[in-house]
């Protein structure tokens, strides 16, 4: 029985010991008991239904296993009371974050069983056309969210998701779940505080089986119980019986109307067992049998089947007749969804899903699409002289005029303006909901942005300094950029990298690191290098449904400046800037190389110097690289960032593969030194490639 402390739910069974002789937490608890409320017979019934669903689903699943027909499997035997509690207590329009063992949240929003078993096969006919196994994937229609294997960042989404709830004033709340093991991570702790700092309506499910795989909760966490760390964020919190329906059902009922009602989150653990292996091949002898026969008695099924019948809600021939019903439908949808084509493979569809698809050039509405890519380009319309922080500010600030549902993110940028000022003078202008400082926790920044794109929100996060985007990195490689191509959902986030050197920062503020991101399927890498560039490369990256990458050179700042158009205008993301018109080098580069190549150009008028600003590094323009060439027959790829590794490497080999006939000498790279970026000026300046510049195109020259 749930009985209310103050604005607290405590169930008051449960006690944590050690048991003798094994290194294993195990739970004591009183004799399960079930409290109907003001449930009618019928919802007794469809609780016990949508309870007892995924339980023969996985029976049958765990018999294909063994028949080979499917290849792995996470059970969720024994914990499908908090699943099916969750889901049902929700509306069918609230986003939810599960895991592995989370079937029955599946199931319960409906999701066609035929339709799963082409999912568990790796059938194209599946949710994630043949990419993704088991649970990973997800589908806005049922407002299920595809979980990654990191297990913490589905959590920091859920706050993303409860954000765009929150500026709505929508009565509603996002569910995400975890395990015992996952509370480890970070994005545990990012996500919870993010949420309690936010005052958003979350709820935060720790599912709490006693194992991470193989290794006990005693080696996981010194705290009595993991409700205990809700108290550490000032937020509320109860531990129940995760194998009791109707306590999962109620209590999280109860504390969605207190989410929604208190706009803050809440954190429920459930305590549970799981009655199989972490996944069917890892076995479970490494748990003592005794809780095996200590869970078997508090199997949720058995159980809440026992109290139905003593109730008189159900009889036992109903039941058989449930579990016949049951067994036929599984049996025909099963049928149904092995009968499946064989996966064919399309190269052109594999890669067209990897982004989501942007509006045709020249259609958008309210927009001017500014083609400066030629050297002589005229921009036309008034323009004004702005230096390149100006333009960012100023693309910034008319995208959020454009876009009323566009939130802007990051330490600092509400009044302080931000580490730069961009933003400095938007929050007396659009107000402290659009522009939101945030805690110093990139990678649940990074996860709310998605969580925020999940419900048709856009947004902006400034990584303080590009070099900080480590901390967020696993949630912009895997989940970011994969999404799309897993399971079609779009993620319409921009991500500043204020970047590069030659301003004395050092080692950890001044780092080219654009080309770790390069490397990433879905994520669009943008750089620009001049104040036009600037501005309309922003509006361009906020306007794509895609993730974009897009830096921006802290030298640059305030040491260049140009001409702008004052109008709200793009730059197609992909096309690179032919710079400088010249017949016997060219000179391939990006950001601030392009102000090196101009300088030195300059200072070498008896150098015919071609130039081309690359300006998009994923993807990259291909047919003006090849145009490089033909002009010139050598070509040079300069960039700031070190040797290896670095972007150039990948042109170069392109060039030899695709344009070896047209080449007059061997493709050359100019780079940074491949060591830390130095704190010393002197050091600094030797550091990086504008000192080897001449070096480089006297050595190409002379071939």
């Amino acid at each position: 029985m749930i009985t209310p402390l103050g604005n607290r739910l405590v169930y008051p069974f449960v006690y944590l010991t050690k048991q003798k002789g094994d290194n294993c937490l195990f739970y004591r608890f009183a004799i399960m008991t079930f409290d109907r409320k003001e449930l009618s017979n019928e919802q007794l019934i469809d609780l016990y239904k949508k309870l007892l669903w995924p339980r023969m689903i996985e029976d049958k699943m765990l018999v294909l296993l063994r028949q080979g027909k499917i290849s792995k499997w996470f059970s969720g035997i024994g914990q499908e009371a908090i699943s099916v509690g969750a889901t049902s207590a929700l509306q069918e329009d609230e986003w939810i974050m599960p895991l592995h063992r989370n079937l029955g949240v599946f199931t319960t929003r409906n999701m066609p069983l035929n339709q799963l078993f082409k999912q568990w096969q790796g059938a194209q006919e599946g949710y994630s056309k043949g990419r993704e196994r088991s649970f990973h994937f997800g589908n806005k229609e049922h407002h299920i969210c595809g979980m990654i294997s990191h297990l913490g960042p589905q959590l920091a989404i859920a706050d993303g998701v409860a954000l765009a709830y929150k500026l709505r004033k929508e009565k509603k709340v996002a569910l995400a779940f975890t395990g015992d093991g996952g509370t480890s991570e970070g994005d545990f702790h990012e996500a919870v505080n993010v949420a309690a700092v936010w005052d958003l309506p979350v709820i935060f499910i720790i599912e709490n089986n006693g194992y991470g795989l193989s290794t006990p909760v005693n080696e996981q966490y010194r705290c009595i119980s993991l409700v205990d760390k809700a108290k550490g964020y000032g937020m509320e919190g109860v531990a129940i019986d995760g194998n009791n329906i109707l306590s999962v059902y109620d209590t999280i009922k109860g504390v969605r109307d207190y989410c929604i009602r208190h706009q803050k989150p809440y954190l429920i653990e459930c305590l549970t067992f799981r009655m199989r292996g972490h996944e069917e091949a890892s076995g479970t002898k490494y748990v003592p049998q005794d809780l095996f026969r200590l869970w078997e008695q508090k199997d949720p099924i058995k159980n809440y089947e026992r109290y139905l019948i003593e109730a008189g809600v159900i009889n036992e021939m109903k039941v058989a007749d449930i579990r016949n019903e049951f067994k036929e439908k599984i049996e025909s949808e099963l049928a149904i969804g092995f009968d499946t084509k064989p996966v064919v493979a399309d190269t052109e569809e594999e890669l067209e899903d990897v982004y989501a698809r942007t509006e045709v050039r020249g259609q958008k509405p309210g927009v001017r699409i500014v083609d400066n890519s030629a050297s002589n380009s005229d921009i036309g319309h008034p323009t004004s002289d702005l230096r390149l922080i100006d333009a960012i500010s100023q693309g910034l600030k008319q995208s959020m005029q454009q876009h009323t549902n566009l939130i802007l993110m990051g330490q600092d940028i509400a009044e302080y303006g931000g580490a730069f000022k961009i933003t400095e003078g938007f929050v007396q202008e659009f107000g402290k909901e659009r522009v939101r400082n945030t805690p110093l926790c990139e990678s649940a920044i990074v996860g709310t942005a998605l969580g925020l794109s999940l419900e048709g929100y856009k947004s902006m996060m400034e990584m303080q300094f590009a070099d900080f985007v480590t901390v967020g990195f696993n949630q912009i490689v895997n989940n970011l950029a994969k999404i799309h191509y897993r399971w079609g959902q779009n993620a319409d986030v921009v991500i500043r990298m204020p970047t590069g050197g030659g301003v004395g920062a050092g080692p950890f503020h001044s780092q080219s690191n654009e080309a770790w991101f390069t490397k990433v399927p879905g994520l669009k890498v943008v750089y620009p290098s001049t104040p036009i560039d600037a501005k309309g490369l922003l509006i361009a990256a906020i306007n794509d449904p895609n993730p974009v990458m897009y830096f921006e050179h802290k030298a640059l700042y305030r040491s260049v400046s140009g001409p702008v158009p004052e109008d709200y205008y793009e730059i197609e993301i992909g096309k690179a800037r032919h710079v400088r018109e010249g017949d016997e080098v060219s000179i391939i580069t990006y950001g601030a190389g392009v102000h090196w190549a101009e300088d030195y150009a300059a200072e070498h008028p008896e150098i015919s110097i071609d130039i081309l600003d690359l300006r998009t590094l994923a993807p990259l323009d291909y047919l003006s690289i090849r145009g490089a060439v033909q002009r010139t027959g050598r070509v040079l790829i300069l960039h700031e960032d070190s040797l290896i590794g670095g972007i150039g490497g990948e042109i170069a080999a392109w060039i030899a593969e695709n344009c070896f006939a047209i080449l007059d000498a061997p493709v050359m790279r100019c780079a940074s030194l491949d060591t830390p970026v130095p704190f010393s000026i002197e050091l600094e300046q030797n550091f990086l490639a504008k000192s080897r510049l001449d070096e480089a195109v006297q050595k190409l020259i002379s071939y």
